[in-house]
């Protein structure tokens, strides 16, 4: 921190407001788009989730964002922020409005609070409540912000900016050779709705067999052991497939663990949603690795990485929502994956897809080494400007 500028509390620098509390059986007006908390990212207002709700003509003015205005999560997340840059636009009361005046540039303020956020004061300082956390308005208010002059503020904002964007940028390739890889797949195979290149259809239990993983859970993790992947991994960690496990469990535990194989398919029969439901990847790995609970071996004589690829299609997700289960939390038995029809390409042809998909891993992995340089590169420039 540079110890020179002066601090104010946000407070004492702007105003606060929450949006508006809805109560959809009694709230009257006509309907209206408004932010909430799932619309604000850090540095990013995602618009896609936008939800409608009534408003009276008379409260548009009290509960709109204008542009340049900072919103702040008050739950959940807390603290995350975004700056509104758009016309006017309603919000609700998970969210702070925040406004400056003249001697703070919002641009800067996002960027301390950012800083906070990852160091852990946003949540341990200045959030409330123990098992569900928020930052009430007193809080957000009493937060100290650095004030360097306007031209110190904007020169800072304008560099971390600079190199925020070529995170972003790398980021936005990854997402693009993704793309490339799903669009890949019904290039050389085709829709396989349509099946319009006349492929064998089989079932996934006419080309393998199907187990359940066994009862392990992130408890049972150890540092060095055998080598083992848990459900919630397949989630969270892996992408269409892997070489590498990233956890293990204690060798004692390998007898009563179920074992996958190198070119098994690990299949997620446990989620939120039936989007998630048979989350898959491919164990490409030169060695067998034991699965967790909740998870599913598909032991097959096909190409991994093609059968992987296969379950993200519009095709697959269509068959699984006829078995997936339940309301918090979804299921599909082994059982009723193994009816789903799977079209067979011959396979030197899932050979030659994988290669490509290897390939095209092979460019990801070199930018997401380029995206960690640069991240650390901005991590160590906020704590320059922002570090104590």
């Amino acid at each position: 921190m540079k110890h020179d500028w002066e601090y104010k509390k946000l407070g004492e620098i702007g105003s606060s407001d929450l949006g508006k509390t809805l109560n959809q059986s009694k709230d009257t007006g006509d309907l209206r788009h408004y932010l909430c908390a799932i619309n604000v990212q850090w540095d990013n207002i995602d618009l896609s989730t936008i939800k409608l709700a009534r408003f009276e003509d008379d409260e548009i003015e009290r509960y709109s964002v204008e542009a340049g205005d900072l919103l702040i999560c008050e739950g959940g997340d807390t603290g995350r922020a975004a700056i509104w840059n758009g016309d006017p636009m309603l919000y609700q009361n998970a969210l702070h409005r925040v406004r400056f005046n003249e001697m703070v540039i919002p641009r800067f303020a996002l960027l301390y609070l950012r800083h906070l956020k990852t160091k852990g004061d946003i949540d341990l300082k200045y959030s409330k409540g123990v098992t569900i956390k928020h930052l009430v308005k007193s809080s957000l208010m009493s937060i100290p912000i650095p004030v360097p002059p306007l031209s110190v503020q904007e020169q800072i904002a304008s560099e971390l900016d600079k190199v925020s964007e070529v995170i972003e940028k790398k980021k936005q390739q990854v997402k693009e050779l993704d793309t490339l890889a799903q669009s890949l797949f019904y290039e050389m195979f085709g829709d396989p709705v349509e099946n319009e290149k006349g492929w064998e259809l089989k079932t996934f239990g006419e080309i393998g067999t199907l187990i359940r993983g066994s009862g392990l859970s992130k408890k049972d993790l150890v540092e060095d052991g055998q080598p083992c992947i848990l459900y919630g991994q397949i989630h969270t960690k892996f992408g269409a497939y892997t070489t590498k496990h990233i956890a293990s469990i204690p060798i004692d535990l390998v007898k009563t663990a179920k074992i996958a194989h190198p070119g098994d398919l690990i299949m997620a029969i446990t989620s939120e949603d039936v989007e998630g439901s048979c989350k898959s990847v491919a164990w490409m790995g030169d060695y067998d690795i034991s699965i967790g609970s909740d998870a599913a071996i598909f032991h097959h004589n096909q190409n991994g990485i093609f059968v992987s690829y296969y379950t993200k299609t519009s095709a697959f997700h269509h068959e699984k929502a006829k078995y997936a289960k339940g309301f918090k939390v979804t299921h599909i038995s082994t059982k009723e994956i193994a009816t789903i029809p799977i079209p067979l390409p011959p396979l030197p042809l899932q050979q030659s897809f994988a290669e490509k998909i290897e390939a095209i891993e092979r460019q990801k992995g070199l930018i997401n080494r380029s995206i960690k340089e640069v991240q650390t590169l901005f991590d160590s420039r906020m704590d320059y400007y922002f570090g104590e």
